[in-house]
C-alpha cells in the first residue's frame, strides 16, 4: 500500500474569476486576509474569538462540494491548518464567485490535501495516525463503520464534529423537531443516527448537527435549482397537494458559521444541534420567495395528488410532502448562534452568485411537470 502524502495545493493564478454580484460576494462583505472579527468580513455575528495559540490541526472529511467549501475557507482564514480527505475526483480548491483573486490564491496556496477512500479502512488508520489532527469535521460520512477506522486512528482527538440530518427524527404530528424527539431507526438516514450513537458509545468529544434542507451557491442538491428552472423557463411550479406543507431552509453559509461555533466550545460537548434558518415557509410560500430572490414574475402554480401519477423513478419534487421543520432554539441559545440570512436574502444571494449566473448542478427535466400539466389542462377543460 503506497504511504499517504500530505499535498498542498497551490496556485500561483486562480482557475476561474468572475466579478462580484451585485448584491454580496459572502453574505454582503468580500472576505479580507487575514480575518480581522473587529472588522466585518464573512462571519457570524459575534465570531469566536481566535487567537494563534488557538490554532488546530483540523481534517475535513470530504470538503470540496458543498458545505466543505465553506466551511474550509472560515476555518483557513482563523489560522487553523486544513486538511481535506478526498478521493480527488474533484478538484480540491475553486475560485468562489464573487471571490477576489487574491483571496483565493491565499487559500489555495495553504489547503492540505489526503487523497484516500474513507472506505479503505486500512489506508484511513494508517495514514491518518502518520498524520495525526485535533479536529475531524466529518462532513460526508453516512455510516458509522465508515467512523470507527478515524476514531482508532486518533486516539488523542480533541473534538469530532460531525454533520448528521434532521431526517433522523420520527415523523411527529407534533412540531418542530426538537433535539430531544424521538428518532426514527428506520429512516433512509439510519446511517447517521448509528454514527451519532457509535461517538457516544466511544466516549470521544464529539458534537453533531443536524441541518434540515440546505441551500446556498453550489448546491448539489436540486433544492432552490429546482424552482429557479422553471421560473427562468416561464413555466407554472407543480406543487403536490395543498401546497401549504410547512418545510425549512437553512442558507449553507449560516450552516458553516454554526460549525465555526461548536469548535472547542465546552457548551458542544457529546450534545446535538438542529441547524436552519429562523422562519418556516410553506411549498407555495418557497415557489414566491424564489421567483422574488431573482427577479421573476409572480408564479404560477398549479396543484396535483401524486397519488395519481406514476412518476416511476423521476422525483417530481424536490422537498418530502408534509410537516417538516425543527427547532434551532437551543443552538440560539447554548451557541450565541443564529442565522445571518432570512429566506429571500438567502435565496438572492443564492441565485446571484450562482443560478443567475447560468451556473447549475443538474439540467432542467420537465418531464414530470409535462405530465402534471397534461392532465391538468385535461380536468379544467
Amino acid at each position: 500500500m503506497a504511504a499517504a502524502r500530505l499535498v498542498v495545493v497551490q496556485q500561483k493564478q486562480p482557475s476561474l474569476f468572475v466579478p462580484p454580484s451585485s448584491l454580496s460576494d459572502f453574505n454582503g462583505i468580500r472576505l479580507k486576509h487575514p480575518i480581522q472579527y473587529k472588522k466585518k468580513a464573512w462571519q457570524p455575528k459575534g465570531a469566536l474569538q481566535v487567537r494563534a495559540s488557538a490554532a488546530k490541526k483540523i481534517l475535513i472529511m470530504g470538503g470540496t462540494r458543498f458545505i466543505g467549501i465553506f466551511l474550509s475557507r472560515l476555518l483557513v482564514k482563523e489560522g487553523h491548518q486544513v486538511t481535506l480527505f478526498t478521493r480527488g475526483k474533484a478538484p480540491i480548491t475553486q475560485q468562489l464567485p464573487g471571490e477576489s483573486d487574491q483571496d483565493y490564491v491565499d487559500f489555495s496556496s495553504k489547503i492540505l490535501h489526503l487523497k484516500g477512500d474513507r472506505k479503505d479502512f486500512d489506508f484511513v488508520k494508517t495514514s491518518l495516525a502518520a498524520e495525526g489532527f485535533d479536529v475531524v469535521y466529518d462532513i460526508n460520512g453516512r455510516e458509522a463503520d465508515e467512523v470507527e477506522p478515524i476514531l482508532d486512528a486518533l486516539p488523542k482527538l480533541e473534538q469530532y464534529i460531525y454533520c448528521s440530518s434532521a431526517g433522523v427524527y420520527l415523523k411527529s404530528d407534533l412540531l418542530p423537531h426538537f433535539e430531544t424527539d424521538a428518532v426514527d431507526p428506520k429512516s433512509r438516514h439510519k446511517g447517521k443516527l448509528e454514527t451519532e450513537s457509535l461517538l457516544e458509545k466511544k466516549d470521544v468529544n464529539w458534537t453533531s448537527i443536524r441541518p434540515v434542507y440546505i441551500y446556498g451557491p453550489l448546491n448539489y442538491n436540486p433544492v432552490e435549482e429546482w424552482f429557479f428552472h422553471r421560473l427562468k423557463a416561464g413555466r407554472p411550479i407543480p406543487i403536490p397537494n395543498s401546497g401549504v406543507q410547512i418545510t425549512q431552509l437553512g442558507h449553507v453559509k449560516d450552516l458553516a458559521t454554526a460549525f465555526i461555533k461548536v469548535l472547542g466550545n465546552e457548551k458542544a460537548s457529546k450534545q446535538v444541534f438542529n441547524i436552519s434558518g429562523e422562519k418556516y415557509v410553506t411549498f407555495d410560500g418557497l415557489a414566491r420567495a424564489c421567483a422574488k430572490a431573482g427577479g421573476f414574475p409572480e408564479p404560477e402554480i398549479i396543484h396535483y395528488n401524486p397519488k395519481e401519477f406514476d412518476f416511476g423513478k423521476k422525483k417530481a419534487f424536490p422537498f418530502r410532502d408534509q410537516h417538516f421543520f425543527a427547532s434551532i432554539e437551543k443552538a440560539k441559545s447554548v451557541l450565541g448562534w443564529k442565522p445571518d440570512f432570512d429566506l429571500v436574502e438567502g435565496l438572492t444571494d443564492s441565485y446571484n452568485l450562482d443560478f443567475g449566473r447560468g451556473t447549475f448542478r443538474k439540467e432542467a427535466d420537465f418531464t414530470t411537470d409535462d405530465m402534471i400539466l397534461s392532465k391538468s389542462l385535461v380536468l379544467q377543460s
